[in-house]
């Protein structure tokens, strides 16, 4: 089978590592992949958002199945446009459809939803420009820290939690009436802070059955004790030592199941991924929020603990046959490093050589590209976030430690990483 991915990260690596393991995957393309995908397959060169050029590549190389990994082509509505095209309909592709895609495109669809179907979340309310002196005599009796959250996509950027009025009241103004997040922002989720631990679920739905993916928990802040400015994500472990069996069919009956359900209920075309940001309160779950697809750097963590075919189980989801699979997962403990520019996640430079991707790093650890460029016979920086580590462990803190060993040896100028994934569980 040939087969097309969309993207260029580290999720996108991982990805492209498992599909080419399955004696089904008889040729990979990435597009447009970053320096590592390229040695799992054949990178192209496409905008993940140009569906035109996509279809069209699709049928010049008769690609059967097609794997979205970021959110921007789900929320912009690729399944649709190959749905629609009866050219195409006989492409398998793994993602939601664009109305199904608003449970991450959109944080009033996912609030709106979660309600409906009674889903444990925080409390909230949303404004824009028709009803912002509403929204701002609200924030100014709102108990503190107040969550205002961008409605639609901002790169990770749309969320902030506000320790005091004067700083929600401006906020909320940055970006109702001065753009902050552009179009994004026009429209604000104002919702009570939630004190917990966090984890992410993943969830593989064929639109009426679900299989429950390895659990991880990623660590979003640049600074080591989690400190400073928030990031795409600077690692992750899996499992999560918190989450026993208890908790986890907790999330399964009051989260998951009522999460399928209720796309069922909605007639939504679903047949892709469902990413599940998850606080665990006390000793109950509530939803933060939902992606429409794999998590990053979690998929690093996820997809190399994971035993089952990829393939197959990408074959049973678009089938409608995910009831008759069974996940198999590495018992071990898996830990990914994330390597990034200096400045980051501010400004930072680009085009360094990293040295040292050829070590050799044994059984128990991968490394996985996620902004990198090959040029030239080298591989240059490419992005904020460069490359990971992902290892294996008994425990978390020999996963971490392996993980350490491997990029002790691999560098690039004003490379930096955090020392302590996982710290809270040594």
């Amino acid at each position: 089978m040939k087969i097309l991915l969309l993207g260029a990260g580290g999720r996108e690596h991982a990805l492209a590592w498992k599909l080419t393991q399955s004696s089904k995957c008889s040729k990979l393309f990435i597009a447009p992949g970053n320096g590592g995908t390229s040695q799992c397959g054949q990178n192209v060169s496409l905008v993940i958002t140009d569906f035109d050029a996509i279809a069209q590549f699709c049928q010049q190389e008769q690609v059967e199945m097609v794997i979205v990994g970021p959110e921007e082509p789900l929320v912009k509505g690729i399944v649709d446009y190959f749905r629609a095209d009866p050219k195409l309909s006989d492409i398998m592709i793994i993602g939601p459809s664009q109305h199904a895609a608003q449970l991450e495109g959109s944080k009033t669809f996912a609030k709106s939803f979660m309600e409906k179907y009674q889903i444990p979340t925080a409390g909230y309310r949303e404004f824009d420009l028709n009803n912002y002196e509403e929204g701002v005599r609200y924030i100014n009796q709102h108990s503190l820290p107040v969550v205002l959250k961008a409605d639609g996509l901002a790169a990770g950027k749309g969320v902030l939690i506000c320790q005091n009025h004067i700083e929600a009241g401006a906020e909320f103004e940055l970006m109702i009436h001065r753009n902050k997040f552009g179009e994004a922002g026009r429209k604000v989720v104002v919702e009570e802070f939630l004190e917990g631990i966090e984890l992410s679920m993943f969830v593989l739905t064929d639109g009426k059955n679900y299989v429950i993916l390895p659990e991880a928990k990623d660590y979003k802040r640049i600074g080591e004790g989690d400190k400073g400015l928030n990031t795409g994500g600077m690692g992750a472990i899996s499992p999560v030592p918190f989450a026993d069996d208890l908790f986890m069919r907790t999330i399964e009956d009051t989260i998951v199941r009522p999460t399928i359900e209720g796309l069922q209920k909605e007639n939504m075309d679903y047949k892709g991924f469902v990413f599940i940001g998850i606080i665990k309160v006390g000793e109950e779950p509530f939803v933060i929020e939902y992606n429409c697809r794999l998590g990053d750097p979690e998929t690093e963590v996820v997809i190399p603990r994971l035993k089952n075919d990829l393939v197959d189980l990408f074959v049973s989801t678009a089938t409608e046959k995910l009831d008759e699979v069974t996940i198999d997962c590495d018992d071990r403990y898996a830990c990914t490093v994330m390597t990034v520019s200096g400045g980051y996640p501010g400004e930072f430079e680009k085009g360094f050589e990293i040295e040292g991707l050829d070590t050799d790093t044994g059984p128990d650890s991968l490394i996985f590209h996620a902004g990198t460029l090959s040029a030239y016979g080298s591989v240059l920086t490419n992005g904020g976030r460069v490359f990971c580590v992902t290892s294996y462990g008994d425990t978390v803190m020999e996963a971490v430690e392996k993980s350490m060993e491997v990029l002790a040896h691999v560098r690039f100028e004003d490379m930096y990483f955090r020392k302590d994934i996982g710290y809270e569980f040594a």
